[in-house]
């Protein structure tokens, strides 16, 4: 087994655990990060996608310990000295945290949740989330600039990766995960991010759900200070999000040093020679062409992509710490090695899901060449895409959602290509196989097209264009009706240009999981409109608004 599918195999590379309540809506998600012991009434007050009228009030007066008793009691949340920051800015990180919070009294941990702006601070005494809680509800308290707001959360405590029971506990291995990677990452990028910050001594990239790597630092002060400086911080802008934890491992084997492996004590480990790797497909540029240009060795210039925190944060001097890391972007071929454009699919409904559906869900993060169900095992596709950049966004955007009212699990393949072999008819009569090489709908394949496209993660709001002006908002729930697929609950038209021949608007739904379903069903749907000529092809993709 080689080093790669030995973490693979383990539990580190494992997603996060988020916990379910049977009194939410399905679909819809826990905070990560919550012990299983929290009372069901009480969840209520750490998601973020409820209801209005299930969503609580973050004041210190309803939650917090001068909180009177008013008889409503269906949503009170006990004092805990894990706080719930909401409202956070797209910068923040970990040790904006700290520095801001760290007045109320000792903090022990903290968990980012990058994409939802918001995060868990465990204090060491109740006393202190007391203080912190009442504070917020009082005066503005400010977080990198923003105000945050906050509450109790109705953990006791952050749930460790390294389950310790002390928690103080740390390790000078952690383990970063990367959200919405546009980018490729390997060894060169993680060590020109890390080392600045502690001395790097070991790197292995995996990618079972998503890419995930462990670092392992010098020391446990080394990798406390870049858990702190890079936790929650953008790679590139807008994209590969860090999320970081501590690692369960206290030291990493690496038995070569190439793209998703490196021992920076042992130099002479075997590298193997790029030639041999193959150079693949060409990367689609999904934000346009980066501002990087290759030389002769396979580098260009150095651009700035992570702007770090400045030295208040770390009590050090200017040379300790730089204020911009910089690094170059790897030649795609030197990329390939272990990746595949290749996406393997299971968990798949076996009446309901077909190669066009499963088209319309993955087309939003990559162009889609080609779809076969396997038949030695059911409820299983092969989804071939445009280059493993795809593959990898796909992963960390779907994986683990659920459709029809099965989870699916994402991962990457070790085919590098989809053969049209042992062809059979689906449950709904569709072919098992299907190319959409040739397809319209690909929403990648110009680099205009291409740099049009927001790469979202699945919403109870989706985003409709491309309808003509004659159809209604009754017209959409009787074709949400018709194909059997849930009906949105609030609708929204943009104003249109009175020239203009379509409109677009935004449609939400009860749940995260309706909207993942009505997209995977109508999408690309062809709308006829009487003595119209061609159809209208409805597009949805997912809004980057969480409410209307």
């Amino acid at each position: 087994m080689s080093l790669i599918e030995e973490y693979e195999e383990g539990e580190y590379g494992r997603a996060p655990k988020r916990l379910k309540t049977t009194e939410l809506e399905e679909g819809e998600e826990l905070e990560e990060g919550e012990d299983s012991d929290s009372e069901s009434a009480g969840l209520l007050g750490d998601v973020e996608n409820v209801g209005a009228e299930k969503r609580p009030r973050w004041t210190a007066t309803k939650y917090g310990p001068e909180r009177r008793d008013n008889g409503d009691d269906s949503h009170r949340i006990a004092q805990s000295p894990v706080v719930h920051v909401r409202g956070l800015c797209e910068a923040v990180v970990e040790a904006d945290l700290v520095e801001a919070l760290e007045k109320f009294g000792p903090i022990c941990y903290v968990m980012m949740m990058p994409f939802k702006r918001q995060a868990l601070v465990e204090f060491e005494m109740v006393e202190s989330a007391d203080k912190c809680v009442a504070c917020g509800s009082s005066e503005a308290v400010y977080i990198a600039g923003q105000q945050a707001f906050f509450n109790y959360s109705t953990s006791k405590r952050i749930t460790r990766p390294t389950n310790s029971d002390n928690p103080n506990s740390g390790n000078k291995v952690l383990l970063l995960s990367i959200q919405n990677p546009l980018y490729p990452i390997t060894t060169d990028v993680l060590y020109t991010v890390c080392n600045p910050i502690g001395s790097v001594m070991r790197i292995v990239i995996f990618k079972r759900n998503g890419i995930q790597a462990m670092v392992e630092f010098e020391s446990i002060e080394c990798a406390q200070k870049a858990k702190a400086a890079l936790n929650g911080a953008d790679i590139y802008a807008g994209c590969c999000t860090l999320k970081i934890e501590y690692a369960r491992p206290t030291r990493l084997n690496v038995i070569r040093n190439d793209n998703e492996s490196w021992d920076y004590t042992k130099p002479y480990l075997v590298r193997r020679d790029v030639s041999e790797r193959g150079k693949g497909r060409q990367r689609q540029a999904i934000l346009g062409e980066h501002p990087s240009s290759y030389g002769d060795n396979g580098y260009g210039s150095h651009c700035p992509l992570l702007p770090l925190p400045g030295n208040s944060r770390y009590k050090l001097s200017s040379h300790d710490i730089p204020e911009v890391v910089a690094y170059p972007l790897p030649q795609s071929s030197s990329y390939n090695h272990g990746s595949s454009s290749v996406a393997m699919v299971s968990g798949l409904h076996p009446a309901k899901m077909n190669c066009t559906r499963i088209f319309n869900l993955f087309c939003l993060y990559g162009n889609i060449e080609k779809v076969k169900f396997m038949k030695s095992v059911p409820g299983t596709a092969l989804v071939e895409m445009g280059d493993e950049y795809a593959v990898d966004r796909a992963i960390t955007h779907l994986n683990s959602i659920k459709v029809f009212g099965k989870r699916l699990n994402v991962c990457v393949s070790k085919q590098h290509a989809v053969i049209p072999s042992q062809v059979f008819e689906l449950e709904d009569g569709s072919s098992s196989y299907k190319d959409f090489a040739m397809t319209r709908n690909n929403r990648f394949t110009s680099q205009g097209q291409a740099s049009k496209n927001i790469i979202q993660p699945p919403s109870c709001v989706l985003h409709y264009y491309n309808v003509p002006p004659c159809i209604s908002e009754d017209q959409l729930l009787r074709l949400c009706s018709e194909h059997d697929v849930p009906g949105f609950t609030k609708f929204k038209m943009f104003d249109a240009k009175p020239s203009s021949k379509t409109i677009s608007g935004l449609l939400e739904f009860d749940s995260k999981t309706h909207a993942v379903e009505v997209l995977t069903v109508l999408n690309h749907y062809q709308i006829r409109i009487p003595n119209g000529s061609n159809p209208y092809t409805l597009k949805l993709c997912f809004s980057t608004s969480s409410h209307l």
